[in-house]
This record gives C-alpha cells, structure tokens and sequence, in this order.
C-alpha cells in the first residue's frame, strides 16, 4: 500500500472512516522530509492495515493551520477518528515503528477517560459507521509489543 495523499476535502472523511491513520505533514523544500519518505513509505506497506496518509502543506495551508504544525515533517496519529499523537521532527524507523505500536496497542477508553472525549460527533447521519470500539487494531499482529520477539 502506498500513502494516501490528504486534501481540505478528503481529511475528514479519511480519518473518521479508518480505524487507524498516520498523517505525513511534509514541504517541498524541507530536507528532513526527503529523507523521511522512504522511511514513511516503507512503514505504510509493512503496515497494509494502517492508513499512512500525507500533506503537502504548501499546497493545504488550512490543514496545516488547523492542526497547528509549524515545523517538518510533522506526524499526527488518530485513531477511531480521535488525534492521540501530533509531533514535529524525523523518525528514525525504529522509533516510527514504536509509535505505530503504541497506537495500534493503546487503551482507547482509558484514552477517552483521560481527555474527556466521545468516540465520534453524534450527529453524523444514519449512513455513518458504527464507531469501532477499545481494542487491538484490526489486521495482522506479528507480535505483542514492541521489541518482542515474534512467536
């Protein structure tokens, strides 16, 4: 699976109709960008379950406004449509690894407890998905956390 690139249009509907996003906040002049890339492609076809989406923020300043990103790349991580991770800078690989882990294992109620959330707006029309709810992301589990040896 290749990234999925986000517009002002599709944003919403991407992250309120996947279990698990990763967004690529990235520029055309940013060095660290480039070199972030390939390590950002390689996670999204080991992770085929995951959506690994990106933004041009030159080319979607209110994207990059609305989530206050003021430096590259930046990476946001949402889950059952809730933000639970925004942070400028590169990632090595292993650490892109251990944030996908940590989302992916994440106790979503303990989650809502803490930051007082719902699960998804409660006027979204008779054709929204049922919210997914706490639990192991779906798709394949090589292991149970990260560092652990496959079984």
């Amino acid at each position: 699976m290749s990234t999925t690139p986000l517009t002002q249009q599709n944003f919403q509907t991407v992250v309120a109709t996947n279990h698990i996003v990763l967004v690529d906040f990235w520029a055309t002049w940013c060095g660290w960008c480039t070199r972030f890339a390939p390590v950002y492609e390689a996670s999204s076809e080991t992770h085929r379950d995951i959506v690994h989406a990106t933004v041009e923020a030159e080319a979607e300043p209110g994207l990059a406004a609305a989530g206050q990103v003021d430096r590259y790349p930046w990476v946001m991580a949402f889950r059952e449509g809730l933000l639970v991770h925004s942070q400028a800078g590169f990632l090595p690989a292993e650490q892109l690894e251990e944030l996908v882990q940590q989302v992916r294992w994440m106790d979503m109620e303990a989650f809502r407890r803490e930051h007082g959330r719902q699960s998804r707006p409660a006027a979204r029309g008779p054709e929204a998905p049922e919210p997914r709810r706490a639990g192991i992301a779906p798709g394949p589990q090589p292991y149970g956390w990260p560092g652990l040896p496959a079984a």
